[in-house]
């Protein structure tokens, strides 16, 4: 498969998804959103496949959305653009083969959803990450909220997309949201390690595992309810209120 914003390849039963726009530290356009829920998708009809590593390339794992994409459309055509995050955190999640996240850099908002829609997390030491949605006058939309309650608990949940403040991988592992935390020179040989204990275990084992604690979980928090994101992300993009919040969050980053 050739794609724009990222690359794709698989080597027996080991494959990659890397977000790879690195001098943009991996934004999440439109397109990049389209074609990681089709490389998802791709990956499913590679039989072989155990284990796939979602990665960024360069600097970061992902700046998160790219909202200049979403702008200069008809109210239909933005709600559906709203909608493709979601898209594509359902098809991340829902690949038959095991989702290993390796996070190095920043870890940012929609960056973090797709993280979080991975079935295990390795960061390096030096990894941040932020939610700042509510500081630029939108919600924390994509399915993010019942994944970050899944994986972290509803009250520092709210904590952490309310304040918006940055935490660091010691702590993200401190909450739960991390399985490991390793010195950023590590990173890479630790997630091969682990996809290559995983991809010499039975498929079908694997498969049924994942599925497994997937449907537990979906009782839990609802993932499937997140199709309404799009709606109150549309309207934060249009609220008199939400657009200043945004425009001021701008102005201090060019600070």
């Amino acid at each position: 498969m050739v794609f724009e914003t990222l690359s794709v390849e698989f080597n027996g039963a080991i494959g990659r998804l890397t977000l790879n726009r690195p001098e943009k530290l991996n934004p999440l356009s439109r397109g990049a959103l389209g074609e990681i829920a089709d490389a998802a998708r791709w990956f499913d009809s590679q039989s072989g496949v155990k284990v796939v590593i979602v990665s960024g390339a360069g600097r970061a794992f992902s700046a998160g959305a790219d909202l200049s994409s979403f702008q200069g459309q008809t109210e239909v055509d933005l709600r559906a653009a709203a909608d493709q995050g979601r898209l594509m955190a359902e098809a991340v999640e829902s690949m038959r083969a095991v989702s290993v996240a390796s996070i190095q850099g920043w870890c940012v908002g929609g960056g973090l959803v797709l993280a979080a829609a991975c079935d295990l997390r390795l960061a390096a030491e030096s990894a941040k990450f932020s939610i700042p949605e509510v500081d630029i006058g939108i919600p924390l939309a994509w399915g993010g909220i019942p994944r970050l309650v899944r994986e972290i608990g509803p009250a520092r949940t709210k904590e952490l997309v309310m304040t918006c403040r940055p935490f660091g991988a010691p702590e993200a592992y401190s909450v739960g949201f991390l399985n490991r935390v390793v010195p950023e020179e590590s990173l890479e040989e630790a997630v091969a390690e682990l996809a290559a204990s995983l991809a010499g275990k039975a498929a079908h084992a694997l498969f049924s595992t994942k599925r497994h604690v997937n449907a537990v979980t979906e009782q839990m928090v609802g993932t499937m309810r997140s199709w309404s994101d799009a709606d109150g992300l549309v309207v934060g993009l249009g609220d008199a209120e939400c657009i200043a919040a945004r425009e001021a969050y701008l102005r201090g980053q060019k600070r």
